[in-house]
Formats: C-alpha cells, sequence, structure tokens
C-alpha cells in the first residue's frame, strides 16, 4: 500500500504545509494545479522535490476556489467540468515534462472529490475528461462499499481507478467518511496507527458503530500541513513496506 499526500498547496506569499519535511516519506504526491491552491512557482518548486526523493506525481485538480481552498461546491455543465480539469491537468503536466517528469495519476481535490463520490454525473464528467487527456492517467478516489460500481463505470470509460483510505479519519458503515462537522471525525494518533496496522494486515477498517469493513485500498492519504502530521507520517512509513 503506497502512502499519498496533498502537496503544492502554498500560494504567493502564504505557505501551506511542510512539504519538505514529509516528501521523503511517501510515495505519490497530489499537486494543487492553481485553481485552490498552488501557483507557477509552488508547482515548479514541489515537482523539483518530488524528482529529488522519486516521488510519482499526481495532478490535484479543483473547482476554482481560491479564496475558499476549493471547499466549496460550484455548479458545472458537463463540457465546462472536463475543460476545467483539462486546464488544470494540462498546466500540471507540461511544468513536470519540462523536468523530465510525467503525471501518473489525477485525485480531485475537496468539493469536487467529494461531490465525484455523490453525483454518477460528475463521475462520469471526472472519468470523460481523463480518457479524453492525451496522457493516460489513473483516477484516486475513496474506496468504499461501492468499489465494484465504480469500478464498473470506469472500465467503460477505459480509466483505471486508484481506491484510497485515510489514516486519519473514522469511517461510516457504507464507507464513507464521518463528517468533519461530527465530534469524533478524526481520529487521534494511536488510533491513527491502529487503523493503518489494520488497514495494512488486513485491508479492513472498523467504522464507528464497530462493523469491519473491507477497503483493500491501493493507497493511504496521509497529511503533512504542521510537524505533528510530518511525525505521524513518518510512523506510518514504518508500518508499510517501501
Amino acid at each position: 500500500m503506497l502512502l499519498n499526500c496533498d502537496l503544492g498547496e502554498s500560494y504567493g506569499n502564504w505557505t501551506m504545509g511542510l512539504d519538505d519535511q514529509v516528501m521523503p516519506f511517501i510515495d505519490q504526491a497530489n499537486i494543487a494545479c492553481g485553481f485552490h491552491a498552488g501557483d507557477p512557482q509552488v508547482m515548479a518548486r514541489t515537482l523539483k522535490l518530488a524528482k529529488q526523493h522519486g516521488v510519482q506525481i499526481g495532478a490535484h485538480p479543483a473547482y476554482p476556489d481560491l479564496q475558499g481552498f476549493g471547499r466549496r461546491s460550484m455548479p458545472h455543465t458537463h463540457q465546462e467540468l472536463v475543460n476545467m480539469l483539462h486546464y488544470q491537468m494540462g498546466a500540471l503536466s507540461a511544468m513536470a515534462r519540462a523536468q523530465g517528469m510525467q503525471l501518473t495519476y489525477v485525485k480531485p481535490h475537496g468539493a469536487l472529490y467529494n461531490d465525484m463520490m455523490a453525483s454518477d454525473k460528475i463521475f462520469q464528467a471526472v472519468l470523460d475528461a481523463l480518457a479524453s487527456f492525451p496522457e493516460t492517467l489513473k483516477l484516486m478516489l475513496l474506496a468504499s462499499g461501492d468499489a465494484d460500481s465504480y469500478r464498473a463505470t470506469a472500465k467503460e470509460a477505459g480509466v483505471e481507478l486508484l481506491f484510497e483510505a485515510f489514516a486519519d479519519r473514522r469511517y461510516l458503515d457504507n464507507g464513507h467518511l464521518t463528517p468533519r462537522s461530527e465530534p469524533d471525525a478524526v481520529l487521534d494518533s494511536e488510533q491513527v496507527l491502529a487503523q493503518v496496522k489494520l488497514l495494512a494486515r488486513e485491508g479492513v477498517v472498523i467504522t464507528r458503530s464497530g462493523k469491519r469493513l473491507a477497503l483493500n485500498p491501493d493507497t493511504l492519504c496521509v497529511h503533512g500541513d504542521n510537524p505533528h502530521a510530518v511525525a505521524m507520517v513518518r510512523q506510518i512509513r514504518d508500518l508499510l513496506p517501501r
């Protein structure tokens, strides 16, 4: 199981995250493409850092929402979504090629990610964007009890999926994440390590109600936005084989 992290989310003089500290311990960097965070300088620096540490790179596109950090849903037509994704994926792809690198996957950010998981129409638009993009890219999405249906739809579009789990989030019985508005949505350090161990060994999590839920993820999402988070990533890395 790989480790992925959302990176390159600084913007101008505003710094977000500890990219240089977390990059040595992850396998996949989800790099912001400028719509919710990131700019050409930040993107270039993040790509260089990923290359230095041999980390796979993926586009992390979002709704055009710098003020809200991509966390607000915004209605778009099907073609607008496709064009919006092509614009962001294309920008990062070009900057990656300039450094002798290549994108391998796409992970939508924030509200776009949540909307993709909740709406068949938005999921289809994301698939169409990847299917019509010049490069062959995988789509990263939430591992849940509906994995087979997502996989079948993606197969029709000719898109390969990467299923991810979250190290620090509590799961509901349907495989969705407990809303952050709930007091127990985010796990503490001890609970995080216990969940990672169970995912690594058996591919399951214990849900909020105490049930065992099979997720079998390809990759595990971790965070590196503060020193405590980076220390946790290092502990998680030690639990997983390289």
